[in-house]
């Protein structure tokens, strides 16, 4: 019998399949060029190899279906404080850690090792973002590590070791290790100098007991944590185990049931006299700690980049399978001005994050501007693209219509991925008040950015428009924090402009400077008149 005719399907996009994403990505890979050493194009294609495979994707939908569990005690009544993940998770962290996301920048003995590991995470992290949690975190941890070169000497090799080792050992027994961080506690948040865990010497180190309201990837070898010692809030390392093996007394009260990012185990944690050890001046510990926090802000930035360019080749993808009203919806003038404006938001994004993680690569090499820049340019970006990826997502989830509000689509998972980065080590008015306080504190850091936006000044009368009035702006101290919000996104919005003036296309140059300096809308594909869209629109489709 013949299948009935409403069974034939037809007008649907095949399974989307982008087997090199950095092939189809024209503006990454002029990033990439601008901004890296040549020897990180051979790891970047492997990068790319991985992100393309679609077994990978596959594992990302199981991890996220499957998320991680938590076993407090096992079948006699101990308690054990396990997380139970499935094989999925495991598989992506061995993957990641393969690529070289972990630590491995930081041993990498040629210069240019930062940047060439943040194009392989804009590339894995299209993928699936949660298990980054603890790959971001065991990057950002290596800096604070070194200032105990005792404890460096254990825990820094493994976490930049190419093998992923979840085995509950001792790190010296281990063949790579990951860290995480419990920094914020109920009462406090952001402001850690609030924080009421106590620190006190004993048992052949320090001991800690306190409540930690956020503690990510409580599964990890070892957290970076802020507690209260008599000279005052101190950073500590706190191993999941002790020396002699046995649990260390933390106990996982629960796991947050979050709205996404829900792969990664995010959970509270008391601590009951834990053993630990300072890393870095005791009473110093906020500035100890920044330089995890940092590292931790640029891949906030890399990350919603890449969930930015993931749901921008699913639009792409069905934009150029799909017809509707007798034409391919790629043919039609609205989805094509949605299309264009989307690939122009992602154009800065990209440039500027390969230009924030080239300075990572300048400034430890000992070049005091590009620490300043550094500085100021990662709270900038890290405000404003976590900012606009939530709207980016929706967007980029309304070019498939209904299609894109069901599950199977992988478009839900985004959109709810999409707002983590933007509160995760500082929501927005914690970023925009943190470039206040360095523009008013960090000669360095306002030297920096001054040059930075002076250096494409002249190019485009737009451009020194914008800059005229953020200088104002800037310039009135007593209004300056009430409106930080608005001219921060000025600047960062010169600083894109100002990349994609000096090394981008003049065409994506020129749309970008008009729809976001001359005329801002708060829609996507709300274009002014004349905008030049044909080099966006080939740029988005080059799938």
């Amino acid at each position: 019998m013949p299948a009935p005719t409403s069974h034939v399907v037809t007008n649907q996009p095949p399974p989307p399949h982008v087997p090199d994403p950095l092939r189809a990505d024209p503006a990454l890979r002029a990033a990439l060029a601008r901004n890296a050493p040549p020897w990180a194009a051979a790891l970047a294609a492997r990068a790319s190899a991985f992100a393309g495979d679609p077994e990978n994707h596959a594992l990302a939908t199981l991890a996220n279906e499957s998320p991680p569990r938590l076993r407090g005690w096992d079948r006699y009544g101990h308690r054990v404080d396990e997380i139970e993940f499935h094989p999925s998770w495991n598989t992506l962290m061995a993957r990641a850690v393969a690529l070289g996301l972990n630590g491995v920048a930081w041993l990498e003995p040629r210069r240019g090792a930062h940047a060439a590991r943040a194009a392989r995470y804009l590339l894995w992290g299209q993928v699936e973002a949660g298990h980054g949690c603890p790959i971001t975190m065991t990057y950002a941890s290596v800096p604070v590590l070194r200032q105990h070169p005792e404890i460096a000497a254990d825990w820094v090799p493994r976490a930049g070791a190419s093998v992923h080792d979840p085995r509950p050992l001792p790190v010296p027994q281990k063949d790579g290790a990951i860290l995480g961080m419990a920094m914020t506690e109920k009462q406090g948040g952001s402001d850690v100098r609030a924080n009421t865990t106590v620190a006190t010497p004993g048992d052949g180190g320090w001991l800690l007991t306190g409540h930690k309201w956020f503690c990510s990837s409580p599964h990890a070898d070892g957290f970076l944590v802020l507690a209260q010692a008599p000279e005052g809030l101190t950073c500590f390392l706190v191993p999941r185990l002790r020396p002699d093996g046995s649990r260390n007394d933390i106990q996982i009260q629960r796991l947050k049931d979050k709205l996404g990012n829900r792969s990664n185990p995010s959970s509270e944690i008391e601590l009951w006299g834990a053993f630990a050890t300072p890393i870095g001046p005791l009473g110093r510990g906020v500035p100890t700690i920044v330089g995890m926090v940092n590292h931790t802000r640029l891949d906030c930035i890399l990350g919603s980049t890449a969930t930015m360019r993931a749901a921008l080749v699913a639009a792409a993808w069905h934009a150029h399978h799909r017809s509707a009203f007798g034409r391919p919806l790629v043919r039609q003038p609205l989805m094509r001005a949605v299309l264009a404006d989307l690939q122009l938001e992602y154009e800065g994004a990209v440039a500027m994050a390969m230009r924030v993680a080239r300075a990572y690569d300048d400034g430890h090499a000992g070049d005091a501007h590009a620490r300043g820049f550094m500085r100021i340019a990662t709270a900038i970006t890290k405000y404003y693209v976590c900012k606009r990826t939530p709207a980016f997502v929706a967007e980029a989830l309304e070019c498939l219509g209904g299609s894109g509000y069901v599950e199977e689509s992988g478009m839900p998972r985004l959109f709810r991925e999409s707002p983590l980065n933007g509160i995760w080590e500082g929501s927005g008015n914690v970023m925009c008040l943190d470039v206040v306080r360095a523009l008013s504190r960090e000669p360095e850091a306002a030297a920096a950015l001054h040059d930075a936006l002076r250096a494409p000044a002249g190019r485009d009368a737009r451009y020194d428009a914008v800059l005229s009035r953020v200088e104002r702006a800037m310039a009135d101290r007593d209004a300056a924090e009430g409106s930080a919000r608005q001219w921060v996104e000025d600047l960062a919005l010169l600083l894109q402009a100002g990349e994609l003036l000096e090394a981008g296309p003049p065409d994506i140059a020129e749309a970008f400077c008009a729809s976001r300096l001359a005329a801002r809308s708060a829609t996507f594909g709300a274009l002014p008149p004349g905008v030049p869209l044909e080099v966006a629109i080939a740029r988005a489709l080059e799938l």
